[in-house]
């Protein structure tokens, strides 16, 4: 039965909160809520729920960094992300987090139970258009960044982190001219315009799939 499914919601918007939770109710047993990510993880903790529902962007700790804390506790709830979100840099990090679902708000609520019988049969379930994001725009920038060297790897990282040219060169103990020229074969192999701020803006945009590298 559906009422045996406990589960704790957090979203830092009073209204949708209070919503949703009364929405949830009708099918489900809602066993606590939370305003930002501090409760949301201390009800996770201390309830142990089979699934939580988190906003990624709350006060205190984000969805994200509430479910890294509760992966490294080892729990074994559940997690769906709902936000608003569409661009690539939040699709990539729910990729490499412990993460069973991911919705988007303006969805119908039926996404909601559709995702969450997934998480009862041991399933996941991605909003459409997580997986359209994924494969346009995360998947193909990903590939791009196989074809570096490890020397250009550590110099996009150092690029993302907001590093200059000199600071490079004085970090990795080589000469700037050193540096531009791995930058010129970062915008070849990267397929990038030759203007000054390309690698800059690029390395903004991917910022969470580089600093995994």
């Amino acid at each position: 039965m559906t009422k045996n499914i406990k589960i704790v919601v957090a979203d830092d918007h009073p209204m949708l909160l209070k919503g949703l939770t009364e929405e949830l109710k009708n099918y489900y047993t809602v066993i606590g809520t939370a305003e930002n990510g501090a409760i949301a993880l201390e009800l996770i903790t201390k309830l142990n729920p089979d699934i939580a529902i988190l906003d990624i962007e709350m006060p205190l700790l984000t969805g994200f960094e509430v479910i890294k804390k509760c992966d490294e506790k080892k729990l074994k709830t559940k997690f769906i992300v709902l936000t608003s979100h569409k661009e690539s840099r939040f699709i990539y990090k729910a990729k490499t987090l412990n993460i069973s679902g991911y919705l988007l708000k303006d969805e119908p609520f039926e996404e909601m139970q559709k995702c969450i019988t997934a998480l009862s049969k041991n399933k996941t379930y991605f909003s459409s258009t997580f997986d359209a994001v994924y494969d346009s725009e995360v998947s193909p920038e990903l590939k791009k960044i196989k074809l570096l060297s490890p020397s250009e790897r550590t110099i996009i990282r150092l690029i993302a982190q907001g590093s200059s040219s000199n600071q490079i060169a004085d970090t990795l103990l080589i000469s700037p001219r050193t540096v531009q020229k791995h930058r010129a074969n970062i915008l070849n192999k990267l397929n990038l315009s030759s203007s000054t701020d390309a690698l800059v803006i690029w390395t903004k945009e991917n910022k969470e799939l580089i600093l995994t590298l």
